[in-house]
């Protein structure tokens, strides 16, 4: 219903019209971003996972500079999103958690990537017009 109000006006949705008009030109959109990516350290898990066929909780805590419970939170919210799989064994008795990245989380980071090349492009482009 208030879409088909915003329409008969001719007004853009409230994100839409704080969008640099530039932007939109080029059609790239800051308010489009995978916020689930977004975050600092979500983004530094893909990323590891990324470039290694998978890595223990102990090596991403130490790649990431995270505490232990900062570094769950952070990997569940990208295994809830099935961006990363973790896999639990034990290695004599102490348990070992394995992350690797998904296929599904592999193309998400390529299209954030995709997303923020275009923003540093357009807004290069602006910046030298």
């Amino acid at each position: 219903m208030a879409e088909q109000g915003r329409a008969r006006r001719g007004r853009l949705p409230r994100a839409e019209r704080r969008r640099p008009a530039e932007l939109r030109a080029h059609g790239v959109a800051p308010l489009d971003v995978d916020r689930l990516i977004h975050e600092r350290l979500r983004l530094g898990i893909l990323s590891a996972l990324a470039v290694n066929d998978s890595l223990t909780f102990s090596e991403l805590k130490g790649l990431m500079s995270a505490t232990d419970g900062n570094l769950s939170v952070h990997a569940r919210k990208l295994e809830q999103a099935r961006y990363v799989a973790c896999t639990k064994s034990y290695a004599g008795r102490l348990p070992r958690t394995q992350f690797r990245i998904t296929e599904l989380g592999r193309r998400a980071l390529l299209r954030y990537l995709d997303h923020m090349e275009a923003l540093i492009s357009a807004m290069r482009q602006h910046k030298g017009t």
